[in-house]
């Protein structure tokens, strides 16, 4: 792989950490499974891929707060009981991965490892009693990387990617698909545990430190996106105090202005309460405040015009490392629905036709707009295993929390509601329904006449719509044609009959049904 720098205790492969191209074919759209551990200075993670190559699901995910990083900056070496707790959760991952058969497991080093001056000998203990070779990357790589994981998931995105760890926080431009200008700095929390002094010492080290980043990046007024546990905390606890309706907290969105008001409310606030509430960890917790002071100079200083979060980072990032550009050009969103209707629904491929039947009552929409259709046509049928009263409010569940790129919360719940619809009617009374309020009222209207649709489509004719029948939308006379085919006629049941009058009611239409000529 290009670009790299790094080093390891075993005889490096020139491919990189994966010692093995996991793309052979460019066209490549399934990932057989790939097990990927990050030793950070704070956690070791290891998460296994698998499914859709260019939005792959998270087969298997384990975390240990080893701390392993804890105290580097002031004695010069990894932290003793972490460096115990990390080798045990490593010899752990290692019989994990031979269980599940894929070894050998790919493991990238971080900040702590590389920094330590016993960093070696640990990659040495480490290869000689789990047989993993550390990949020790520098700042450089580490930041390169991360940004790379935020583009997998989040393809247009375009501004300063900002990834904390436990003895680092690394920034990168990216924009166009692509990593520019990178840059690391000493800004982990556990870095800043030593500095000796008062809150104001600390603070004159961070502005001192992001001013030469920020005279390196010259950002100002761009989008911020957020890698790494402590950010994603402070995330979490801004939802808490907004009493935000949603908790997944990829591509979760805060202003400078809602950011700053959660800062202040944390300095004052009962940390141990709140870490009960959201269920943090209270190795994460303690962490917590020193990164709320660096996050806050770097919004004053940066001077965002948004703060994003994103779930994905280092990790990811090897994936879109070795992902051909014709593999990275394909949108995450699509590519997961479609390897959920190919594993899930009843009929693979449908979902495909079910769009084309339905795409004339949509032909006004925008390119946005057209991909989340297109999206719930592929899912419409993928929760046909829940119970009959049940399926509705799981078709939305599982498009409201599933671990997808490439949507933010907005259309997470259009296409909750969507699909919800597409086996329920109404919406009154749901639990979900403090979820409806991120949407407009046109967008909720909206998203009940895809979902009315989908639920007319789908069992007007199962195995091609459009050999049934053809739609037609008149949206300034309000009128909705359907042209019958001969076999048309005969499935145009009381089913399929009440179905289009109830997508005409949600489109305040007029019906008409005509015969094929």
């Amino acid at each position: 792989m290009p670009d790299h720098k790094a080093a390891a205790v075993a005889d490096d492969d020139e491919d990189g950490p994966f010692g093995r191209p996991l793309f052979d074919d460019p066209s490549a759209r399934a990932l057989s499974r790939v097990g990927v551990v990050d030793v950070g200075s704070n956690s070791v993670r290891m998460v296994v891929f698998d499914g859709a190559a260019r939005s792959p699901a998270y087969f298997y995910n384990e975390k240990i707060m080893c701390g392993l990083g804890k105290g580097l900056a002031e004695t010069g070496r990894l932290n003793p009981q972490g460096r115990i707790r990390a080798l045990a959760a490593l010899k752990r991952f290692a019989l994990l991965a031979d269980g599940m058969g894929i070894s050998p497991l790919t493991v990238v080093a971080t900040a702590a490892t590389r920094e330590a001056e016993d960093g070696p000998e640990f990659q040495a203990d480490v290869l000689r009693e789990t047989g993993l070779r550390l990949w020790v990357i520098d700042g450089d790589e580490e930041a390169r990387l991360s940004a790379q994981g935020v583009l997998l998931g989040w393809p247009d995105a375009k501004g300063i990617v900002c990834d904390i760890g436990g003895n680092s926080m690394e920034l990168a431009r990216i924009g166009n698909g692509r990593v520019g200008k990178r840059v690391s700095t000493p800004l982990g929390p556990f870095r800043l545990q030593q500095i000796k002094g008062d809150a104001s010492v600390r603070k004159a080290h961070i502005v001192k430190v992001l001013k030469a980043a920020q005279a390196a990046l010259h950002s100002e007024g761009e989008r911020i996106y957020l890698v790494g546990g402590s950010w994603r905390v402070i995330a979490r606890l801004d939802m808490e105090r907004r009493n935000y309706p949603l908790t997944v907290l990829h591509e979760y969105r805060m202003t400078p202005r809602n950011l700053t008001d959660t800062l202040d409310w944390l300095e004052v606030a009962d940390l141990a309460v709140l870490r009960g509430r959201t269920g943090t960890s209270s190795e994460r917790m303690e962490l917590v405040p020193l990164a709320c002071e660096v996050l806050r100079e770097l919004v004053q200083m940066l001077k965002p015009s948004e703060i994003d979060v994103s779930a994905y980072g280092i990790r990811e990032g090897l994936l879109y490392e070795q992902m051909p550009e014709r593999l990275r050009a394909r949108d995450p969103l699509i590519e997961a629905a479609r390897m959920s209707e190919l594993t899930q629904s009843r009929i693979p491929g449908f979902g495909k036709k079910l769009f084309e039947f339905l795409e004339p009552l949509f032909r006004d929409v925008g390119k946005d707009r057209l991909r989340l259709i297109k999206t719930a046509c592929l899912l419409h049928d993928t929760t046909w295993r829940a119970h009959p009263d049940y399926r509705a409010e799981a078709c939305f569940d599982n498009a409201t929390r599933a671990n997808l790129g490439g949507l933010d919360h907005p259309g997470r719940v259009f296409l909750g509601l969507a699909l919800l619809h597409r086996y329920k009617n109404s919406r009154a009374g749901s639990r979900l329904e403090p979820m409806f309020r991120l949407l407009t009222e046109d967008e909720v209207q909206e998203a009940e006449v895809l979902g009315k649709a989908m639920r007319f489509g789908a069992m007007f004719s199962v195995g091609n719509p459009a050999k049934a029948g053809a739609l037609d939308w008149n949206p300034k006379d309000r009128l909705l044609t359907l042209t019958l085919t001969p076999d048309g006629e005969g499935l145009f049941g009381e089913v399929a009959q009440a179905r289009f009058a109830s997508l005409a009611q949600a489109l305040k239409a007029q019906t008409a049904v005509t015969k094929a000529a």
